[in-house]
């Protein structure tokens, strides 16, 4: 049986090593520069950063003054421990039950092929937009985006494209849902010092930096235990709709016997929407001034609010996006992104962006050892973007 063109591009795109860090992304766009060739075309590549290239290609409408559609996707993929596999992780295998193993299977390679060939169908069937469409192909989405969609954002490359509405990646849904994300939390990642006597391990010194990390770990552990608290008591919220907080590091002391000079807590925290920015770091500082003299914190990462898409009326894009996907008869579960994307900065600019990955009835395994999508909830959600595409953009 020939396999579906869609499957066989999908695969040879995940075979392509793009895996952090430190990509060489030179295989990724003489891969896309011959899908661009392959649907007749134009495409053009920018460098926001050396060696960091953004792929763009590019559809255009029969009214090409109206603001376009931008299809965002990124082509870089986190590290992988292949002897946790069961498959070769670039190895892009089927097995028996339809399943597609590979690193980037759903983060999010698949998105990016079922652009492409959602497209290619449309052309196919003579389907004339009145918007134009973008199809853009990101790096470095995974180690932040910074140097990739963040600096891009910023170029007359990008603001000549007009974008009006943008679409990027979501993630797998276990259930019948499909997920759709129209915010991001905001990441603050802290290191707290605390400095204190030091001295041999046989005495009870005072001040001990010890003593100041228990207080400090005790309220930051106290407040991620309040909001697991919430979550779990409330149905209707998602892990996005609360602040979560986690010890990550601890850093400090020689040996055993010597009570160090200082000892370094650090905690990832991933403030919610609703979550007073004020008040916050306003918390942190009265948390190290109540652990002991000199207690400070050091921000590694302190983002500002994050923009949020309108899901209403005031938004034309979410009223036709919605009003298609009910057609198609799909449920929608409308929620904060639990980590980031690319979509910030989007966003940031007072453009709607939707994420929206259409894999329902699949597990989760975005970053996760066998990351797999089966061919069939692949080429159902290319089916989907056929629809969605036309909608957005104007048939």
């Amino acid at each position: 049986m020939t396999e579906h063109v869609a499957v066989k591009n999908f695969r040879e795109y995940l075979r392509i090593p793009s895996v952090q860090p430190n990509v060489n992304y030179d295989a990724c766009v003489q891969f896309l520069k011959k899908q661009a060739a392959s649907l007749g075309l134009p495409v053009n590549v920018c460098f926001p950063t050396p060696k960091k290239p953004v792929v763009v290609i590019t559809w255009e409408g029969t009214e090409p003054k109206l603001p376009s559609i931008l299809l965002n996707s990124h082509m870089d993929v986190v590290p992988v421990f292949p002897e946790k596999w069961t498959h070769d992780p670039f190895g892009a295998e089927k097995d028996a039950n339809g399943n597609i193993y590979a690193r980037g299977a759903q983060d999010m390679k698949c998105v990016g092929i079922q652009y492409i060939e959602a497209i290619r169908r449309l052309k196919e069937e003579g389907v004339k937009l009145r918007r134009t469409i973008h199809m853009s192909f990101v790096p470095d989405e995974e180690i932040g985006g910074e140097d990739g969609m963040g600096k891009w954002v910023t170029m007359q490359d990008f603001h000549n494209l007009n974008v009006g509405c943008a679409l990027d990646e979501g993630m797998a849904s276990v259930d019948e849902t499909y997920l759709l994300f129209y915010g991001e939390r905001s990441i603050w990642q802290v290191h707290i010092h605390c400095p204190g006597t030091p001295g041999h391990g046989s005495l009870l010194l005072p001040e001990t930096a010890g003593e100041k990390v228990r207080y400090v770990i005790d309220s930051f552990m106290d407040y991620r235990a309040r909001e697991k608290s919430k979550l779990e008591g409330n149905p209707q919220l998602s892990i996005g709709d609360v602040t979560t907080i986690n010890l990550t590091r601890v850093k400090g002391g020689v040996q055993n016997n010597v009570v160090p000079p200082e000892l370094i807590v650090g905690f990832d925290c991933r403030l919610s929407p609703t979550t007073d920015f004020d008040t916050f770091e306003k918390w942190i500082m009265e948390v190290c001034a109540k652990a002991g003299k000199e207690v400070y914190p050091e921000y590694q990462q302190k983002q500002n609010a994050k923009a949020l898409t309108k899901l209403d009326s005031t938004n034309p894009f979410w009223v036709t996006f919605k009003k298609e996907c009910d057609k198609l008869g799909l449920k929608l579960k409308e929620a904060i992104f639990p980590g980031g994307t690319d979509s910030r900065f989007v966003r940031d600019l007072g453009i709607p962006a939707f994420g929206f990955s259409p894999m329902n009835k699949t597990p989760v395994l975005l970053h996760d050892h066998d990351e797999f999508l089966s061919e069939s909830t692949f080429l159902t959600g290319l089916e989907i973007y056929i629809k969605l595409i036309p909608a957005l953009a104007g048939s």
